[in-house]
């Protein structure tokens, strides 16, 4: 097959990939590396703004798959209007379960033990210790139950949980134990020593964490999103964060970047992390994996895998 693939990384660093397609490297540049209506294949740069992953979408008249290196799709979905029926898009599930995870568990227990406040006793040379919660013996409440969050559960396990309850879309079983859907979620609050958000954003989650949400937490509670920013209200956060009732570890913002001076960074029991989660050492040996593993199904028309929509199907 004669077709254009556009990769955010370089096609020489990529072993394994099929012969057929022509490689093009793009990861953002200022100039295309051709034409973009030539594109077949379009893999997103990763991390990069959304209007740097929109830029070609307008232009992509041949596109057949918009592949994302990352878990969420938000990035990518404004500039599906502009893509002809048919086309497939992909997420990167697999790629980001372990960084990502790994992240969380690292969110929990700097928050819960206090390292924040010892870092920066640290930086003034003072010795304060004190008394804290352990993560053993705690209920964990982890919303979105895909792959990410049944890897967080994976990581959780050693620690000696009172319960971990798990929540999704729609109900189902799972070896560990029941996932509640969505509509189960406010009776389930209440009993949440931790709070995990890895549910991703869309219409129906944006916003999800709202004041009736944090409400219905306990108090003393601890509230973790490495989902999307929006997932949370942050007007509504911050008014439940001043009482101290509540405390917060956030991967991801709203808005995002957080910029200097907003009332996030100095709110009472707040840890934020820069939107790390993804980006480790595990995420491109992962990305490369999933890259010509997809690119071999595609080449040999085979189905691809992590299809989460097909535009002009009712889902774009």
């Amino acid at each position: 097959m004669s077709a254009d693939v556009w990769l955010p990384i370089p096609p020489d660093d990529i072993e394994g990939l099929p012969e057929g397609p022509d490689y093009r490297f793009w990861d953002g540049q200022a100039d295309f590396p051709a034409d973009p209506a030539d594109c077949a294949y379009y893999v997103v740069p990763y991390m990069k703004p959304l209007d740097v992953v929109l830029r070609p979408m307008s232009q992509l008249r041949s596109v057949e798959v918009v592949q994302t290196l990352s878990a969420g799709v938000d990035n990518v979905t404004p500039g599906l209007k502009h893509l002809r029926p048919g086309v497939r898009l992909c997420n990167a599930r697999g790629v980001h379960e372990a960084s990502t995870a790994e992240l969380t568990l690292t969110l929990v227990l700097a928050s819960l033990r206090g390292i924040p406040d010892f870092v920066r006793a640290q930086d003034k040379g003072e010795w304060r210790g004190g008394f804290r919660p352990a993560l053993a013996d705690k209920t964990v409440l982890i919303v979105g139950y895909g792959s990410i969050g049944s890897a967080i559960e994976d990581r959780l396990v050693p620690f000696e949980l009172a319960r971990v309850a798990r929540v999704a879309r729609s109900a189902r079983t799972t070896e560990r134990g029941p996932v509640h859907p969505l509509a189960e979620l406010p009776a389930l609050l209440p009993e949440a020593d931790v709070v995990i958000l890895s549910t991703p954003l869309d219409e129906t989650t944006r916003h999800l964490v709202d004041a009736q949400f944090l409400a219905r937490m306990k108090d003393g509670a601890l509230l973790v999103n490495i989902a999307r920013g929006a997932v949370v209200d942050t007007k509504a956060l911050l008014a439940e964060l001043e009482t101290g009732r509540i405390t917060a570890a956030l991967d991801v913002t709203d808005p995002e970047p957080l910029p200097p001076g907003h009332p996030l960074w100095q709110a009472p029991g707040v840890l934020v992390s820069p939107h790390v989660g993804g980006p480790t050492s595990a995420f491109l040996p992962r990305a490369k994996r999933l890259l010509v593993d997809q690119l071999n199904r595609y080449v040999n028309q085979e189905p691809l895998r992590n299809v989460i929509l097909t535009t002009g199907s009712g889902g774009a």
